[in-house]
């Protein structure tokens, strides 16, 4: 049989082994997944005759390279920080590789090797990157292949609750890393091109720059800018665009609340607070106020921030328990950023039957016989549950048929890249829209050049 090796088995880990136990038996497969916690492992196995659970740990030399050593294609899905050392081996045992994670400097100094030995090391095919590039490449190879001409494009993706589990007022809840989304936008101003002009928006400022976007049955979102919007221009073959901006969708009104939270101080995660195992939530809150030997935390709280009484922020604020009495934070030295994320996570978890999902929308606009036009491309997709996740979805399966058509050498081209070709992304797009992950695309009235942006 031809073994396939999954290293970790997270969060977004379970649409991609049940991808491949699926087609074992047609394609002659032996799943193996590779975890430090072995039950994990052994969950998403789930007993399957052509799968086999294993204990790994990617620092354990000896039984990293016995498991790749004996594999066909290794899949990392472990933090990405970690897979250099799976893809040293892989270019020592001549094995092509797969992630979903952004192609790091390591990784890509591995270039040169992988196509000396004819391998494909596969990386960003997960959803955002991944799914973003392969839909945007579609379309911008569409345009240009008809003579057009880019002159903007604009990507967002949101990690989002379902509108049937959208139960609190933030209309948010954690659907990935939790500590990714408190610390989003920091470490640079954020920055795009808009018609031509280069522009920046400091973190201080971030979560009150924001686009409004409407999605067809789903209602209206907001977007804030990710930090570099210009990281794959050149990649995309956009050098000539006057607008390209990519952000991050949350639903309307999140942003201007989570900015309450940076203009305190409390995503920063550069130090860490003294006794705070000891302190309890309102003592956290608290350690960011201007001390008053009468006004209470709330008051010092709304005064500091200028927030109203009836203000539906100050609603979101209470609804988190910030100011709590009896909440013990509980984390020695932690930053503040942490004793955030921990304070979230009491309202943000999903519950056993809550539903995520992913919303994606893209902007196309491009000059054809002199006339300017635009498309808009929407996809949105709901998750099972917690660990048949639209995340997990939209991560796994794009990875799993990619690592399956590098098995069967219907992706050649050898070395460190992402899916941006036709090659790549026409197959897996076309197959993704049989587990209902689709794009509909929409001809709009170009939004045109307003000198009042600038």
């Amino acid at each position: 049989m031809r073994k396939i090796l999954v290293i970790g088995s997270g969060k977004s880990s379970s649409y991609l082994i049940k991808y491949l136990l699926d087609k074992s038996e047609e394609e002659n497969l032996l799943i193996i997944v590779g975890d430090k916690n072995f039950s994990h492992a052994q969950k998403l196995v789930h007993n399957h005759k052509n799968g086999q659970a294993i204990v790994f740990d990617v620092f354990d030399k000896q039984v990293r390279e016995n498991a790749i050593e004996n594999a066909d294609i290794v899949v990392s899905m472990l933090p990405a920080r970690f897979h250099i050392e799976a893809a040293k081996d892989c270019i020592k045992f001549n094995k092509n590789m797969v992630t979903a994670s952004y192609v790091s400097d390591d990784m890509q100094n591995l270039d040169k090797a992988a196509k000396d030995k004819g391998l494909v090391f596969m990386n960003e095919i997960g959803v955002d990157p991944g799914i973003d590039h392969m839909s945007a490449m579609k379309v911008i190879d569409t345009i240009r292949d008809k003579g057009g001409k880019m002159i903007l494009f604009e990507s967002f993706t949101g990690g989002l609750v379902a509108p049937e589990s959208d139960n609190n007022l933030w209309n948010y809840k954690f659907t990935w890393n939790p500590r990714n989304v408190v610390v989003a936008g920091q470490g640079g101003a954020a920055k795009f091109l808009q018609e031509g002009t280069y522009k920046y928006i400091p973190y201080n400022r971030l979560f009150r720059r924001t686009e409004f976007l409407d999605v067809e049955g789903y209602g209206r979102f907001e977007a804030y800018a990710n930090r570099d919007s210009l990281k794959y221009q050149s990649t995309y073959g956009l050098d000539q665009v006057k607008t390209l901006y990519r952000g991050t969708m949350r639903r309307v009104g999140f942003s201007r609340a989570w900015n309450m939270f940076v203009q305190l101080g409390m995503t920063d995660d550069s130090y860490t607070i003294e006794d705070s195992e000891n302190m309890t939530y309102r003592d956290f809150v608290n350690a960011f106020l201007p001390y008053s030997p009468t006004d209470s935390v709330e008051l010092k709280f709304r005064h500091q921030l200028k927030i109203d009484q009836d203000d539906i922020v100050w609603d979101k604020l209470e609804e988190l328990d910030i100011f709590s009495h009896s909440k013990k934070v509980e984390l020695r030295e932690a930053t503040p950023a942490q004793i955030l994320q921990k304070i979230l996570m009491d309202s943000w978890d999903l519950a056993p039957d809550d539903k995520d999902m992913i919303v994606m929308y893209h902007k196309f606009g491009y000059e054809l016989n002199g006339k300017k036009h635009q498309i808009d491309a929407t996809m949105v997709t709901t998750g099972e549950d917690q660990t048949y996740t639209a995340m997990s979805k939209t991560v796994g399966l794009p990875v799993a048929i990619a690592t399956l058509a590098i098995l069967n050498k219907k992706i050649t081209t050898p070395g460190v890249q992402i899916p941006i070709t036709k090659e790549v992304y026409d197959p897996i797009l076309k197959e993704l829209e049989t587990f209902d992950i689709r794009f509909h695309e929409y001809e709009v009235p170009y939004f045109g050049y307003n000198p009042l942006n600038l």
